[in-house]
């Protein structure tokens, strides 16, 4: 029997993925949903956030991978069959994030909203460069991404700690761990970076308790998802200055609704869920691979645990 590939995402190129893998692959055909010709041929699952019940249509499906870092949307299905999961781990996704979390870090710590207001004023107004190693950078969350961007910020010289839920030792980063140790983290960040992927535990974790515990004055960063953090209350903050800027590229409804209160503040950066996705030209070969390994019987690269989620 024909092995078939079926791809589904409205964020990713096709033609661009199924030019990398065909000549990786050969004897499967890859094809998007409308060219599938024989569901029970379907094997495996190139995806990105589908639609519910769509697993149901391919009663064959033996791997799922998903085109991303985050499985949240995959974990909860009930079209989902027991078959192996795994995610992208690609290092072009990684110096993306990284350079996303950079920028957003560095834009605070050279007061650069303050610059930008002030030209919209016609102000000429000056603020002294601070030193990066007096600004201190908490990374929520230290799993790939998070540990990668976590090097970088070290790299450019500020004072970086780090959460996460198990131990963890990384290179010039503070690291603790624990709900028990998280309030004294947060109110030791003067900028905070949410890298958190969604699982059971981490939804609304930063919830307006939590979030009262950041310096007043603050800088918050979000780049995981957007459920990590009770919006409401992240609105409230930033409207009353408890947190005075925030970069959002994660929401808890997406697209953000046009009327959603975060349009309207002049401290938020929006961006559309675009600080890091999967780079087909240095991923191909992964997802090539493990479809190979399968296929001898032999353990898969990067599987996710539905049960932690990540």
């Amino acid at each position: 029997m024909t092995s078939t590939l079926v791809f589904n995402s409205q964020s990713d190129s096709f033609e661009e993925w199924q030019a990398l893998l065909a000549p990786r692959l050969p004897g499967v055909q890859i094809c998007r949903d409308e060219a599938v010709t024989d569901p029970a041929s379907v094997h495996y699952a190139l995806t990105w956030k589908p639609a519910p019940g769509y697993f149901a249509q391919y009663p064959n499906l033996k791997l799922l991978v998903n085109l991303g870092a985050g499985v949240d949307s995959l974990v909860a299905r009930d079209d989902l069959p027991s078959i192996p999961i795994t995610r992208i781990s690609d290092p072009d996704m990684g110096r993306m994030m990284a350079s996303y979390v950079l920028f957003a870090v560095l834009r605070y710590a050279r007061d650069i909203p303050a610059f930008e207001r002030a030209q919209r004023e016609g102000r000429w107004h000056y603020l002294h460069p601070r030193v990066p190693a007096s600004i201190r950078v908490g990374v929520l969350g230290l799993g790939e991404l998070g540990a990668y961007a976590a090097a970088e910020l070290v790299r450019q010289g500020f004072d970086v700690r780090g959460w996460s839920r198990s131990a963890k030792q990384l290179d010039g980063v503070r690291c603790v761990n624990g709900l028990e140790q998280l309030d004294d983290f947060l109110a030791s960040s003067d900028i905070l970076v949410v890298m958190l992927p969604l699982t059971p535990a981490t939804r609304g974790l930063l919830n307006a308790e939590r979030l009262a515990r950041l310096p007043v004055g603050s800088c918050f960063i979000n780049v995981s998802r957007g459920a990590v953090v009770d919006q409401t209350a992240l609105t409230a903050a930033l409207s009353s200055g408890q947190i005075a800027e925030a970069t959002l590229d994660v929401f808890d409804r997406e697209p953000l609704p046009p009327g959603d209160p975060l349009w309207a503040l002049d401290n938020v950066l929006i961006t559309p869920h675009m600080a890091s996705v999967a780079i087909a030209a240095s991923a191909a070969e992964q997802v090539a691979a493990n479809i190979q390994r399968l296929k001898r019987g032999e353990p898969l690269h990067n599987l996710i645990d539905p049960a932690r989620g990540y």
